[in-house]
C-alpha cells in the first residue's frame, strides 16, 4: 500500500504557474496550420467527385462552410480530447479552462469562432499575448480557456 498522494488527472503534467510565450505559441500555430492544411486538401479531394472533378468556385458557399466545418472539427477534437493538437504537443502546450479542466465543445466552438476574429482583425488578437500581463490572446479570454506548459516528465 503505497501512502504516497495520487496525481490529479487535470492538472498531471502541467504547470499551471507557466503560460507559453508569443514565439512558442506561433510556432504551434505554424505547425497546426501546416497540418490543416494537409486535412483541408484531403477533404477538398474527397469532395471533388461530387462537384464532377472541378475546381470549386467562390460562387459555392457550401464549399467554405465545409472547409470551415472540417477546420473546427480538427481543433475541435484534439482541444475536447486532452487539450493538445499535434502542434501545440509538439512545443510541449495544453489547452485548458482557466480552472484547469478540461476543455468541452461549447469552450471549444467560442475558442474557434473567437480565433477567427483574433485574426481576422490582422492578427491583432493573437498579438495581443505580447502586451497582456496574462499572455492571453483575445481568444483565450473570450472563451475562458488558456494555453499553460506541459512538461513531459511524469
Amino acid at each position: 500500500m503505497s501512502l504516497s498522494k495520487p496525481k490529479t488527472p487535470k492538472t498531471s503534467g502541467v504547470d499551471i504557474t507557466s503560460t507559453p510565450g508569443f514565439w512558442r505559441r506561433f510556432a504551434a500555430i505554424v505547425y497546426d496550420f501546416l497540418l490543416l492544411l494537409a486535412v483541408l486538401f484531403l477533404a477538398t479531394a474527397l469532395l471533388l467527385p461530387f462537384n464532377n472533378g472541378e475546381a470549386f468556385t467562390s460562387g459555392q458557399t457550401f464549399y467554405s462552410i465545409y472547409l470551415s466545418i472540417i477546420s473546427f472539427v480538427f481543433y475541435g477534437w484534439f482541444w475536447t480530447h486532452g487539450g493538445q493538437t499535434l502542434g501545440s504537443r509538439a512545443w510541449n502546450l495544453k489547452l485548458l479552462t482557466l480552472d484547469q479542466k478540461p476543455v468541452g465543445w461549447r469552450q471549444a466552438a467560442l475558442r474557434f469562432g473567437a480565433a477567427l476574429l483574433s485574426w481576422a482583425v490582422f492578427g491583432l488578437g493573437f498579438f495581443w499575448i505580447i502586451i497582456d500581463k496574462n499572455k492571453r490572446s483575445w481568444h483565450d479570454h473570450l472563451s475562458k480557456t488558456a494555453l499553460f506548459l506541459h512538461s513531459t516528465n511524469k
